[in-house]
């Protein structure tokens, strides 16, 4: 008999970088790799690859926050340029790091939502 496994929300369990079947087991092994199979359920998770879908989110989001923030900086105080690398670059690699496998978990959660794998459950 096969086991019941709820209808998850795709965002919860994704954003959490848990697997997209139980919602329990980890999604990654590392930081970026995913697992070869959910250690609580089981489920094969090696035909599920985000791509660069999570990067190209993260280079739009980052785009519409951080360009108007950094004019609205340069047209108030107009600080000098070294200053603006040295607020910017790690603003934007620290966001992107703490963005990064979430959505990329939020990706794989939708691709096994929307079975666009060849082999599911």
């Amino acid at each position: 008999m096969d086991e019941y496994y709820p209808n998850l929300s795709p965002f919860r369990a994704g954003l959490a970088c848990k697997c997209p079947r139980c919602g329990r087991g980890k999604l990654f092994e590392g930081y970026l790799t995913v697992r070869a199979s959910c250690d609580v359920c089981g489920l094969d998770l090696r035909g599920h690859d985000a791509g660069d879908g999570p990067a190209v989110f993260i280079i739009f989001i980052l785009g519409f926050i951080i360009v108007p923030v950094a004019l609205w900086v340069e047209m108030t105080y107009r600080p000098p340029l070294w200053l603006h690398a040295v607020m910017w670059a790690p603003t934007i690699i620290g966001v992107t790091l703490a963005l990064l496998r979430p959505l990329k978990g939020l990706m794989v959660a939708l691709q096994y939502r929307h079975r666009t794998t060849s082999e599911q459950d």
